[in-house]
C-alpha cells in the first residue's frame, strides 16, 4: 500500500487481512485515522479499540461501503 493509497483511506472504513509478528492472520474491519512512518492508525470496529498496524503486514485491503440509516 503506497502512502498515496493510505492518504485516500483516512476517514474510510476498510477491511484488511493482517499478519501479526507471530505469523497469525486476522481479518479486521477498521476505520483509518492516519499514517506515519509505515504505521497506520485506526480504530478496530470489532473491538472498538484503537490500533496501530504496520503497513508492510497488511496483506490485502478493500474499502467497505457503510450504509447510514436515516
Amino acid at each position: 500500500m503506497s502512502p498515496k493509497d493510505m492518504e485516500k483511506l483516512i476517514g474510510q472504513v476498510v477491511e484488511i487481512i493482517y499478519e501479526d509478528k507471530a505469523g497469525k492472520m486476522t481479518q479486521r474491519r477498521i476505520e483509518v485515522h492516519g499514517h506515519k512512518g509505515g504505521l497506520l492508525r485506526a480504530t478496530c470496529l470489532t473491538t472498538g479499540g484503537p490500533r496501530v498496524f504496520q503497513v508492510e503486514r497488511i496483506l490485502a485491503w478493500r474499502r467497505v461501503k457503510v450504509n447510514h440509516a436515516g
